[in-house]
């Protein structure tokens, strides 16, 4: 699979853009584990306009992490054309990606992301003009189905996610992400990749298709693939506290190639991973220890490393509690020596 002249092989793996997560310590690591292409933070074309110094901070890529997408968001069709510029001249990404699909209120309440789905004639000016804005570099879009259920086909019963794609792909995009749910779900429910495997499928698409949502296994990685062709997955929550969920699934696709080390079964393994991302993160954060530790928290909180555990509470509320790297690391310890033998 191609995105411009960027070949990320056979069934490649991305990691998800996502807010407070997909920092650069976080983003090396999934690369290290597998991941095929990582995208930062979503960033405000407003705020890189203003030089807003936290988003200007996400604009920071380390070559190592290559090939990487950066994410920007916004509803002006100048805003996004002048974001687009600033990106691409401070940081040379290999990919420039729209973000049409966030359905937070902070967002798409304010017209952005999902909120553009209602507004399809602005949300493909806005694609023309970063397209034409940064001809050198490939620009994709991030979106969703639709807004809502009865906004999910058109009179004429073509599904909207469909037409859409259509018309992305007119006005020059290189890929299209497609998360299976409208805005109106947020989160809940399950993700249909039916409509996804639709636009795949559509004979007049010739861009990839990149599928989203509800990938949490390695199983349903596979049968994604199989099921809807689709030509890339990107994984989000299940990331969460195991960027190793990577390794594991390149080791099941594609089970003749050498493996890639994974910590999965091996819960001291396991924590020395997420004691790794807490340096990293502390690192990202300007070293300072408790920024980094309450910006890994949610890793903590998610990582399957510590679902399951018998009497666990506790110990649980004492780790998202602590706030030196000393006692978290002396918690993380304290777990795998009572419980280490459990998983």
């Amino acid at each position: 699979m191609k995105i411009g002249d960027i070949d990320l092989g056979d069934k490649p793996l991305f990691l998800a853009p996502m807010e407070d997560v997909t920092d650069l310590g976080f983003r090396l690591m999934c690369k290290e584990f597998g991941a095929d292409l990582v995208y930062t933070e979503f960033v405000s074309s407003d705020a890189l306009i203003r030089q807003v110094n936290k988003s200007m901070q996400k604009l920071n890529i380390s070559d190592e992490e290559r090939p990487v997408a950066i994410q920007i968001y916004g509803k002006d069709v100048d805003a996004m054309r002048e974001a687009a510029r600033i990106v691409v001249d401070q940081a040379h990404p290999d990919v420039l990606d729209l973000n049409f699909g966030c359905p937070v209120r902070k967002v798409a309440g304010k017209g952005a992301g999902s909120g553009m789905l209602q507004n399809v004639p602005l949300l493909l000016d806005i694609t023309k003009a970063v397209v034409d804005a940064v001809p050198d570099t490939p620009v994709t879009v991030k979106t969703r189905l639709g807004w809502d259920t009865p906004g999910l086909y058109l009179p004429d019963g073509t599904p909207f996610i469909v037409d859409l794609a259509e018309r992305l792909q007119d006005v020059g995009i290189q890929a299209l992400t497609i998360h299976g749910r409208t805005r109106a779900q947020m989160y809940q429910g399950e993700a249909d990749w039916t409509l996804i495997g639709e636009v795949k499928n559509n004979p007049r698409i010739h861009i990839p298709i990149i599928g989203n949502g509800d990938i949490s296994t390695k199983e349903r990685v596979r049968e994604c693939f199989d099921r809807y062709g689709v030509d890339a997955i990107m994984v989000g929550r299940a990331t969460f506290g195991c960027p190793w969920i990577f390794a594991d699934i390149k080791n099941h696709l594609f089970p003749d190639m050498p493996p890639i080390p994974s910590p999965t079964g091996d819960m001291a393994a396991c924590v020395e991973v997420l004691k790794e991302h807490v340096i990293r993160a502390i690192e990202w954060c300007g070293n300072d220890e408790r920024k980094g530790i309450i910006h890994s928290r949610r890793h903590f909180a998610a990582s399957p490393v510590f679902k399951g555990l018998t009497d666990f509470k506790q110990t649980r509320i004492a780790l998202l509690r602590a706030d030196t790297q000393e006692e978290v690391f002396s918690i993380m310890d304290e777990i795998v020596n009572k419980w280490g033998n459990s998983k």
